[in-house]
């Protein structure tokens, strides 16, 4: 599965943007210090979600 594809299965709403809700729905087992660390880094512009961008430049 490409980037792409993995950010769009997340995106549950589908509205563009992945959310912590979103990703602990999608990976249920993923401990939240865990993602308080992604998410420090992902979140570039502090909005509380993660764009496509803001996603690949962490994971691509």
């Amino acid at each position: 599965m490409d980037l792409k594809a993995t950010f769009d299965a997340i995106d549950a709403d589908s509205d563009g943007y992945v959310t912590e809700a979103e990703i602990v729905a999608h990976f249920p087992q993923l401990p939240a210090e865990a993602l308080g660390a992604y998410a420090t880094g992902l979140d570039a512009d502090g909005d509380g979600r993660y764009s496509f961008e803001e996603f690949s430049r962490l994971l691509g």
